[in-house]
């Protein structure tokens, strides 16, 4: 009985090994090509910027009285859920949002509560609220809707639409770019 196990056993991680060869070469493929769109992306965010860039510049032109239809806007939760969490801090916060490669989709939206912006950030303010995207995530949430939601399993920051994903899981964490 004990030799039947162990050949049972030896053929199981045999078709497991197989597998994994066969499925690698997929996600290494899927690797490189976000790599290389966050490379692509990044480049083309530097040729826009200007050599007089600041970020109060960016900031202004996000925040004219005309909303133009690539700044990401916020909802009406997560402005509320800013001034919750803004009240019991003593410094004011940011909320930065960033994209990068990972997540069950090929990228995922991070979320960071900050208190200062950088030179290549575009800042979007609603309510007295800012938003905060740096140059290569902003070509991946252009005229994005951020919100916040409360869910029995857990409370987050989320991108509620884009319009540069074609798909993303269930969790709404991570996403797929249009090409």
């Amino acid at each position: 009985m004990r030799e039947r196990e162990r050949d049972w056993l030896c053929s199981r991680r045999a078709m497991s090994r197989s597998l994994i060869r066969r499925v690698a070469p997929f996600f290494a493929a899927r690797i490189r090509d976000n790599n290389r769109m966050l490379n692509f992306s990044s480049v083309s965010a530097l040729n826009q910027v200007s050599p007089s860039f600041s970020s109060e510049s960016v900031s202004s032109s996000a925040q004219s009285d005309s909303p133009s239809p690539d700044a990401v806007h916020l909802t009406q939760s997560c402005i509320q859920r800013m001034k919750e969490l803004q009240a019991s801090e003593s410094d004011v916060k940011m909320l930065r949002l960033g994209v990068e490669t990972g997540g069950c989709s090929g990228f995922q939206y991070i979320f960071e509560l900050d208190n200062k912006t950088n030179a290549d950030d575009r800042v979007f303010e609603s309510d007295g609220v800012k938003l905060v995207v740096d140059n290569v995530s902003y070509d991946f949430v252009k005229g994005a809707t951020v919100d916040y939601v409360e869910e029995l399993i857990r409370s987050a920051f989320v991108v509620a639409e884009n319009p540069s994903a074609v798909g993303g899981c269930s969790c709404k964490s991570s996403f797929m770019v249009k090409q």
